[in-house]
């Protein structure tokens, strides 16, 4: 192979940590290497951690917006009231939009449900996913 060395397959490659020349700042090569600094491995704790607190708020504001959206499905559906899972669906929604509740008032029932329900949960979309975006860049 002409004039590569034995020690390097690949040719002439100074970076190769297995030259003793080698030029490197990671803990394996010979080069001068900052321990003062904190490992990747815990800066990458760090960063998971702070993702995985976002995605809790995240979805926790998600699930809301969920429940109170299926509630405005069901009714407009014209869901069995006395069904059990109905009820507590309805039970969830409520509680989640009582400080909402008749902000608005319409005649037509169907209107003032989707709007009565339908504003806390963009509310919760919103405010979740603005508080996860701004734990990630802590």
């Amino acid at each position: 192979m002409g004039t590569q060395s034995a020690r390097d397959p690949y040719g002439s490659n100074p970076g190769h940590r297995n030259f003793p020349d080698y030029q490197g700042s990671h803990p394996g090569g010979q080069g001068n290497y900052d321990y003062s600094n904190p490992t990747p491995r815990r800066q990458r704790r760090e960063g998971e951690s702070r993702d995985r607190t976002a995605l809790v708020i995240q979805t926790i504001g998600d699930i809301a917006a969920g429940f109170l959206v299926l509630w405005i499905l069901l009714y407009l559906l014209d869901a069995n009231q006395s069904n059990g899972f109905v009820e507590f669906v309805r039970g969830v929604a409520e509680w989640l939009a009582g400080w909402s509740q008749d902000i608005f008032t319409m005649d037509t029932e169907g209107l003032r449900v989707l709007l009565n329900y339908g504003l806390p949960a963009l509310v919760y979309l919103g405010v979740g996913h603005g508080i996860a975006a701004w734990v990630r860049r802590l």
